[in-house]
């Protein structure tokens, strides 16, 4: 009880101008008020309404994802561009949002302005999103398709022999489904021949 009473009159023992407990709340209240501006801008810049919001990705990768299995598909479940692009764990997310200042810079100086543009970039953009991959064993692919090393018994024959192989062969998701949401780029060396059985 006398702990209490001495915290209390700190708390209430006037600094130079305010009070130690005057400061104590208003820097929780700044805190929690900052903590969920925060939130608010990750999830706001996290919708697929924000990313084709540049008319670079509207007429380029988000018409080609509509082109694909991962827009429209027999179970109605429909990847968004966060699905995919944003990590899922906070770390990452708060890191790729950093990292998108890239992008924005693109934007605005006109990078990749122009179809011709986008598909002189395409490889290289390709390529950093296939070494992310690479590197957290396609994270964002086993967010939603979950349980496939274990559910290779339910799947059809050629894809479970193919998934056994990348298990078997330790590859990850990336190594045969580059192009499964946009369209590939324009060099030989993506072009990989379909596994064999």
């Amino acid at each position: 009880m006398r702990v209490l009473k001495q915290l209390l009159q700190f708390a209430s023992k006037p600094t130079a101008r305010y009070s130690a407990g005057g400061l104590i709340i208003f820097g929780i209240v700044f805190g929690l008020a900052s903590w969920g501006t925060f939130n608010w801008t990750m999830s706001a810049t996290s919708t697929e309404e924000f990313c084709i919001s540049c008319h670079e990705l509207e007429q380029n990768a988000y018409a080609e994802l509509q082109d694909t299995i991962h827009y429209s598909n027999s179970t109605g479940t429909r990847a968004t561009c966060g699905d995919c692009h944003i990590p899922h764990d906070f770390v990452g997310k708060v890191l790729r949002k950093i990292e998108a200042a890239r992008e924005v810079y693109g934007h605005f100086t006109g990078i990749i302005d122009t179809p011709e543009k986008y598909e002189e970039h395409r490889l290289a953009m390709a390529e950093r999103v296939w070494d992310k991959m690479q590197a957290n064993d396609s994270a964002a692919c086993r967010h939603c398709h979950v349980n496939l090393e274990t559910s290779l018994d339910n799947q059809y024959e050629w894809a479970r022999v193919n998934h056994q192989k990348m298990i078997d062969e330790k590859l990850t998701c990336i190594d045969c489904h580059q192009g499964i949401a946009h369209k590939l780029p324009n060099t030989k060396l993506m072009k990989k021949p379909i596994p064999a059985e």
